[in-house]
């Protein structure tokens, strides 16, 4: 019994250099994150690095802000983890266009600028209200206290 089979061909080099881009779908997260943080000021972060100095150059805030909004947007908080997303995830690939900071690098970025990241998070915000993503309100606590039962809660239903 013979199979045809769609070709399988693991050790195939491609033909013709290929964009990364090329191998997310259209509307991805990736591109969101990329197209806003683009729209987004920040010279802040810029700043830090304007005197120069004897040190290894830094990566471009651009990019950390980018990988680290779409790793906190995906769940994903650990340093290290976000680093090997860097060389295992296409989106993080994408956005890092093919750079890969070590986990010391981004975990070094975040600290230092934390600050930044504050007034980066209040625009993120604010474009989000302005788009209409997101509703902003008050929201009140009354610190009403009702005595329950856990126990009760924790067994199970009987449904004869």
């Amino acid at each position: 019994m013979s199979s045809s089979y769609i070709a399988y061909l693991p050790d195939q080099q491609h033909l013709r250099p290929c964009a990364l881009q090329e191998w997310l779908p259209q509307g991805h997260l990736a591109y969101f994150i990329n197209d806003t943080v683009d729209s987004l000021n920040l010279s802040a972060f810029h700043a830090r690095y304007a005197g120069g100095g004897s040190r290894n150059q830094p990566c471009h805030p651009a990019m950390m802000v980018k990988v680290l909004v779409y790793a906190y947007a995906t769940g994903t908080f650990s340093s290290r983890k976000i680093a090997r997303k860097l060389h295992e995830d296409v989106a993080f690939r994408v956005l890092a266009a093919e750079n890969f900071p070590a986990h010391r690098t981004i975990r070094e970025f975040r600290a230092v600028h934390l600050a930044e990241f504050t007034e980066l998070f209040t625009q993120l915000v604010r474009l989000e209200r302005e788009m209409g993503l997101v509703k902003l309100g008050t929201i009140a606590v009354d610190s009403t206290k009702i005595k329950a039962n856990a126990r009760l809660l924790a067994q199970p239903l009987l449904i004869e």
